[in-house]
């Protein structure tokens, strides 16, 4: 190996459920973090990009290379535990790859494997570097991915884009909660399609940070107010709240999410495996909110539910 002025990169194909374990394993060697590339399949003659829910995502990490000899002791050490998640066989997990880039390239190596992404019929993320001519009607959101976009591309974070859209394109959005709002982007993509006011509420003050970064970033900072805190909020009550919790998490905090909805108001709830569905949704129904619309992909589900006038 080469030592001084330049970097080792480190990837994984690994299926998307076996992601965040592979992030995991990456991480303990890679200070910098991980950074998350979704499978993509090009449109619009290449210009533009949709996620491929079917193949692999790849998991990168970059190592400075000014020790050799702890460099490849950190490369065994990630290849060993690998091999042990793999022998579980419980999602595909590829093998480790490796090249080397030179110092002055390792800042923008990542930016390569980020494409302008399509979601639904009009959501369009921009990763900021990218130039992109939009179509009429596109909602374009403008993310700095940075090394931690992919999750933002998470089934869970597609379908309750797809959801919002579709509640748009019925009534207006209104007031509206984001409930564990992460990276802001569903603050930011609610407020393009039309909200009149977001609230973005999280208990990470990291994700509140990023949140009110990325709202500025859009021109949607009037729209958009981030701030620590769950439910419930006292700020209600919303025309929507959008809850991309988990599953166990959603039924827990039923009847406070519940609370925050005007009557006739809606809750896009996702973050949901299938087998847990019929105990989220009886966990609504509890609290008098009928399942309006549902979303699946993969093993996830999003459901739109409706709050009784």
């Amino acid at each position: 190996m080469a030592s001084g002025g330049q970097w080792l990169e480190l990837a994984v194909e690994a299926d998307v459920e076996a992601v965040e374990a592979v992030s995991e394993i990456l991480g303990r060697v890679a200070r910098g973090g991980t950074s998350v590339e979704p499978a993509f399949r090009l449109v619009d003659d290449g210009l533009g990009a949709t996620v491929d829910p079917a193949r692999p995502a790849v998991v990168r990490a970059y190592l400075p290379i000014t020790d050799p000899a702890s460099v490849e002791r950190a490369v065994d050490e990630v290849a060993r535990a690998l091999g042990h998640l793999q022998a579980f066989g419980l999602r595909p997990i590829g093998d480790l790859r490796t090249r080397t880039i030179d110092d002055a390239d390792w800042a923008d190596a990542w930016k390569v494997h980020f494409p302008v992404l399509r979601i639904g019929r009009r959501i369009v993320i921009r990763p900021t570097w990218r130039v992109h001519e939009p179509e009429p009607g596109d909602v374009v959101l403008a993310l700095d991915p940075g090394m931690a976009f992919g999750t933002g591309l998470h089934p869970t974070t597609r379908l309750c884009l797809a959801a919002l859209e579709a509640v748009a394109d019925r009534r207006p959005l209104g007031r509206v909660l984001d409930l564990g709002c992460g990276s802001g982007i569903l603050s930011v993509a609610a407020a393009r399609l039309g909200a009149t006011e977001v609230l973005g509420v999280d208990v990470d003050p990291i994700a509140v940070e990023a949140t009110a970064a990325n709202a500025a970033g859009n021109g949607v900072e009037s729209t958009v107010q981030a701030r620590l805190g769950s439910v419930p909020t006292g700020a209600g009550p919303f025309d929507l709240v959008v809850a991309n919790l988990i599953a166990s998490l959603l039924v827990e905090l039923a009847d406070p999410i519940a609370g925050e909805l005007a009557p006739g108001g809606s809750l896009v709830a996702s973050g949901i495996f299938r087998d847990r569905e019929a105990e989220v949704v009886a966990g609504f129904d509890a609290r008098g909110l009928e399942v309006l619309a549902r979303l699946v992909e993969d093993d996830w589900v999003a459901l739109e539910l409706l709050r009784g006038g």
